[in-house]
């Protein structure tokens, strides 16, 4: 089953992107997820799911050199307050060597992608991997220590 919203173009989400969000955002199963659309159907669907233990790293590495996605990254810190914190961050990728259908195609129906996703904080728009890496989401976050999937970062602020 799919849910058809008008305003994505004509594109479907998958129950299973639903799903798989509600997954991450409460009980913390996911690390991330990787949305494509399948041009053909018209339907956006889950490329892949990072498991709990996966890292940010391990989210850039998964996205395609020529492909655009979305993906959504569930960033767990630790403020200098000993605060225990999550934010989401929507991130939509759309390298260069990508064809420009795809752009947008992507680019069109992202509006009512990440509005059915709801509770996102941060977004991020990248065409190169430099434009999305671990220091942008410090940057957003503007936190000056944090941890991350075992890591703990110490930033120059």
């Amino acid at each position: 089953m799919a849910l058809k919203t008008a305003s994505m173009n004509g594109m479907w989400m998958t129950e299973e992107c639903k799903r798989s969000f509600m997954e991450m955002k409460w009980k913390k199963v996911h690390r991330y997820i990787v949305f494509k659309i399948e041009e053909k159907s018209k339907k956006v669907t889950v490329d892949k799911v990072g498991a709990a233990g996966e890292t940010y790293h391990d989210l850039a590495a998964s996205l395609p050199e020529d492909d655009c996605r979305y993906a959504v990254f569930d960033f767990d810190y630790v403020t200098v307050d000993n605060c225990r914190m999550s934010k989401l961050f929507f991130i939509t990728w759309s390298p260069e060597a990508s064809r420009i259908r795809e752009k947008v195609m992507y680019a069109t129906s992202k509006s009512e992608l990440r509005r059915v996703l709801e509770g996102i904080h941060y977004e991020l728009q990248a065409t190169d991997p430099t434009e999305m890496g671990f220091d942008k989401i410090q940057d957003r976050t503007n936190k000056s220590t944090f941890h991350l999937a075992g890591v703990t970062c110490f930033s120059d602020q």
